[in-house]
């Protein structure tokens, strides 16, 4: 969201006191339609995990081409976030949303008639798009719509509160409708919520005027951060089937940071940057961005490598990997309330800490696993305490990654938060997926069995996992500065160089 739609969300804005008497009368039936969609979207970034192996059988793809469906996704959504934002500034956020929910729902059409893996990928990164185009409208429209701050804290819990749960419902729904529908129906079964929900849109969602000026649009950004990621994790997928030293690993690395510093030098000479480099010049914000790169990374890796010991390994049926998440599931309710009063009582900085030490306790247990697992004596403690740990982190980073934040830049702040949250999943997918297969590789090259070696790889990947959190936990003790709750109201901005509320908690 730009500075220029902030303002005039700000200058429509009645006074605190009389907020939610002038606001629009539909805006909780508003909200349900923004969330049933957002969580239709989350959903989808974990839903085809346990898809996988049956998308595999049916369409013949290759391990890297797993590995695609789920990046295309996450790549074509976290590189668009932010520039879906800007288009929403100069068309409008309703019909951005109407726009980017349509390009959603017809991909997912796409996604469940494939006939082959390209065009599965290929879908998989449209939805992406209409991710990125839907997103960031949906989250503009909550911000206009709910005046008075209270409500609109409320309101916007509710969407971050989305996040999570999605993602931990995603897999469960997958194993179920694999099971008694068939795999291509985890992507069919979006086509009536988004009907339903462009339907309900027309007569409950209401847009403010766009007001801004003439913009330029920051073409360039969008594409030269999105080319450039692919390249990076196309890198490591090459990696997990030649060594490393083969053109088509370091070439598609190196282009992709080189893709990469293009944009950073895009990003401080554009007009209208897509993303402003004004943002990153508050140690707790970038601590917090950086720490959620971290934590998505390892629960991305731990959904995929998870499915596919429990379907591959043990012998689930689809049906069953769903189930086998409803520990994670039932952990993760109470991670989220326990996740509230520690932000509220010891502040958000000590309750990331916390919330990145459980989830590494939790990947360690993961890494106990053996060929002959078991259920509840391995898979169970693991995932409970590793959805815990994740449940109280994910809440307290969110609130870092808004800190000092001016209400004009509050926007913006969700939206980088969003993208790495996305890129994160990605890029850590690729090379904790990446690691396991080379290990994986070494291990049966001196003769262990197969079926084993596998499981050596998983192993090894967990506890990589479970580093990156313990160093993330170790990044925020050393370098965030506490936060607390802000006092002010939304019509009450903190400017960004004003200094920071002090924390009395140590």
């Amino acid at each position: 969201m730009s500075a220029v739609e902030n303002r005039s969300a700000h200058e429509a804005d009645p006074a605190p006191s009389a907020g939610a008497a002038d606001a629009f009368p539909r805006r909780w039936k508003a909200l349900a339609v923004l969330s049933l969609v957002q969580f239709v979207i989350v959903i989808d970034n974990t839903v085809v995990n346990v898809a996988l192996p049956s998308i595999r059988d049916d369409l013949g793809t290759s391990q890297a081409g797993l590995a695609w469906v789920v990046n295309g996704y996450l790549l074509a959504a976290g590189g668009l976030l932010l520039l879906g934002g800007r288009v929403a500034d100069m068309v409008g956020r309703k019909r951005l949303f109407v726009i980017g929910t349509t390009i959603f729902a017809l991909a997912s059409l796409t996604s469940g008639l494939a006939w082959n893996s390209g065009t599965l990928i290929v879908s998989r990164f449209a939805q992406g798009l209409g991710e990125a185009l839907a997103s960031p409208a949906a989250l503009s429209l909550i911000v206009l719509m709910f005046t008075d701050s209270k409500e609109r804290a409320k309101a916007l819990g509710i969407w971050g509160g989305l996040a999570g749960m999605g993602a931990t419902v995603g897999v469960l729904l997958s194993g179920v409708l694999v099971d008694l529908a068939g795999w291509r129906w985890v992507f069919l079964i979006n086509l009536p919520i988004a009907a339903a929900a462009l339907l309900l849109a027309a007569r409950d969602v209401r847009d403010a005027p766009v007001t801004t000026s003439r913009q330029r649009l920051d073409i360039w950004g969008g594409l030269f951060i999105t080319a450039g990621l692919v390249a990076v994790v196309n890198g490591f997928l090459q990696a997990a089937e030649h060594p490393w030293g083969s053109p088509r690993v370091w070439v598609s690395l190196a282009g992709g940071l080189v893709l990469v510093l293009l944009f950073a030098a895009v990003e401080s000479r554009v007009q209208d940057p897509m993303m402003p480099l004004r943002f990153f010049t508050e140690r707790t914000r970038i601590t917090a961005n950086v720490a959620t790169a971290f934590l998505t990374s390892a629960m991305a890796a731990m959904f995929f490598i998870v499915t596919l010991y429990v379907q591959q390994v043990l012998g689930y049926s689809p049906l069953q990997s769903g189930l086998a998440y409803l520990p994670f599931c039932a952990a993760f309710v109470p991670g989220l309330i326990l996740s509230t009063q520690l932000v509220t009582k010891a502040g958000a900085k000590n309750a990331i800490i916390v919330g990145f030490l459980v989830s590494a306790a939790g990947m360690l247990l993961l890494a106990r696993i053996d060929a002959d697992g078991s259920f509840w004596g391995q898979l169970v403690p693991a995932t409970v305490v590793l959805s815990f740990g994740l449940a109280i982190g994910l809440p307290a980073l969110q609130n870092a990654a808004l800190h000092r934040l001016s209400g004009a830049d509050a926007g913006l702040g969700s939206g980088v938060q969003t993208s790495v949250q996305q890129l994160g999943s990605s890029l850590g997918l690729a090379v904790l997926t990446t690691l396991a297969v080379t290990h994986s590789r070494d291990v049966a090259g001196s003769g262990q069995v197969t079926g084993a070696a596998m499981v050596d790889g998983y192993r090894f990947a967990f506890v990589t996992a479970a580093v990156v959190l313990a160093a993330g936990a170790v990044l925020v003790a050393a370098v965030m500065q506490s936060v607390r709750q802000p006092q002010q109201t939304a019509d009450e901005p903190v400017s960004p160089g004003s200094p920071a509320p002090a924390d009395s908690r140590p």
